[in-house]
């Protein structure tokens, strides 16, 4: 794998997930500088081999496990031994509570998530 600043923080962000926490793929993208670089994210996450890297805490949009390099068994097991559970459709119970987006205060009841910045096609008028 190239090291590039971005991967370098994309690692970075990922290596912060508490353990019972999960991240999207784009959370991780926006943390690492790029937030639409969501497919590089998983790109990096694919051929990563450092070890100690907790990529199961990556999870895909909406709460869905996603792929696990061809082991979604594996996910779902590294996660329930932190507590995540996991459907059996392969979403993440609880998501708005265990999604981490970042430093800061978690997101849960009296404390929203951080809403998604406006896509530029939706930006509210200027005043």
């Amino acid at each position: 794998m190239r090291a590039t600043p971005f991967t370098a923080g994309v690692l970075n962000a990922v290596r912060r997930i508490p353990p019972g926490r999960v991240a999207t793929y784009g959370d991780i993208a926006a943390l690492a500088g790029r937030p639409r670089a969501w497919r590089a994210v998983g790109n990096i996450a694919r051929e990563a081999v450092a070890p100690g890297i907790p990529w199961h805490r990556v999870v895909a949009a909406g709460g869905c496990l996603g792929g696990y390099g061809g082991n979604p068994a594996m996910k779902r097991a590294l996660l329930g031994a932190e507590g995540v559970a996991v459907t059996p459709g392969g979403r993440i119970r609880n998501w708005r509570r265990l999604r981490w987006q970042g430093p800061g205060p978690a997101a849960g009841p009296g404390n929203p998530p951080v809403p998604k910045s406006v896509s530029p096609g939706k930006r509210p008028p200027e005043r």
